[in-house]
């Protein structure tokens, strides 16, 4: 069914059968309910706060047997949510960059061998300077990249320059 067809069916019907339609919309669909839970009680700090918890879990999890498994995938799935829910842009900004923050945290202590971790934080570190641009949000997150850049040169990361080449056009 197209957009227009769907107008066209919603328009047909009157304000009963409306609400009656939503009710089932939101009682059958967990992402229905989640989305006007949202709407309703956006809870964006205690949302923020989840997301950091299950990240930071990625790198540092809780119990003494567990071992690592910094999936950048895990953070992606709450970027991408908090954006189909039309999270504040602040907050999703905030999440990219504690998931690279985060990730160096884990390398300044652990020895990393897998290219793709650097890669995958070169590409999320990116990602994000792309998204605070977009949002014209970049000015307050400056101090921020600067200092995730300056941890890959601490860190001596292979990849430093890549971020250099990122940072460079931002601070120009």
């Amino acid at each position: 069914m197209s957009k227009r067809d769907l107008k066209k069916y919603l328009g047909e019907l009157d304000k009963d059968q409306l609400q009656e339609q939503l009710m089932e919309l939101y009682e059958k669909f967990a992402v229905v309910k989640e989305y006007y839970d949202f709407v309703f009680n956006p809870k964006e700090e205690k949302r923020l706060q989840e997301a950091k918890l299950k990240i930071s879990n990625e790198y540092f999890p809780m119990g003494k047997t567990k071992k690592a498994k910094m999936r950048r995938s895990v953070a992606q799935k709450f970027i991408k949510h908090f954006t189909t829910l039309g999270v504040d842009p602040f907050v999703i900004a905030d999440i990219m960059l504690y998931n690279i923050e985060i990730a160096q945290t884990f390398s300044a202590e652990n020895s990393i061998k897998q290219e793709a971790f650097y890669k995958s934080m070169l590409n999320s570190f990116d990602q994000a300077v792309q998204f605070l641009i977009k949002n014209g949000i970049l000015s307050e997150f400056r101090s921020r990249l600067n200092a995730i850049f300056q941890e890959t040169i601490e860190q001596k990361w292979k990849n430093k320059k890549e971020f250099l080449q990122i940072i460079a056009q931002i601070n120009d």
